[in-house]
């Protein structure tokens, strides 16, 4: 993930936010290449959106909505993950063609929105 398109991601949702959040953005191990976090987030946001692009930059599903759907029936399977992935909406992987590069995590709105925003960031982020 190179600075400058984690940046641009970072960006985009904290001028697009409907609300105010933390973003994270992650390399492909899930280490923390930019992130933000808006005036007025709770102080909780910055752990969960680090855990979001943690686990989808690290996990084999392209969304933590994704990881969380394949092994919800699973408990099991569930219970061996890697104790800082999280299941809440708002993790997306980044990908470079096949190639996954990265992940976005955002938190501080309803899941759905959280997962939105960085869909929406990844996808305008590339176009710069």
């Amino acid at each position: 993930m190179r600075l400058e398109h984690a940046r641009a991601i970072v960006d985009y949702v904290v001028e697009n936010a409907s609300g105010p959040v933390s973003v994270f953005v992650a390399d492909a191990h899930g280490e923390i290449v930019c992130a933000a976090t808006m005036d007025g987030a709770a102080p909780d946001t910055r752990l969960n959106a680090q855990r979001k692009a943690y686990t989808a930059a690290r996990s084999d599903a392209p969304t933590t909505r994704g990881l969380a759907e394949k092994v919800k029936d699973d408990p099991v399977e569930r219970a061996s993950f890697d104790p800082f992935f999280t299941f809440f909406l708002g993790g997306v992987a980044v990908f470079e063609g096949e190639k996954r590069v990265g992940a976005v995590g955002v938190s501080g709105l309803p899941g759905e929105e959280d997962e939105a925003l960085a869909l929406a960031a990844i996808g305008r982020s590339a176009d710069r």
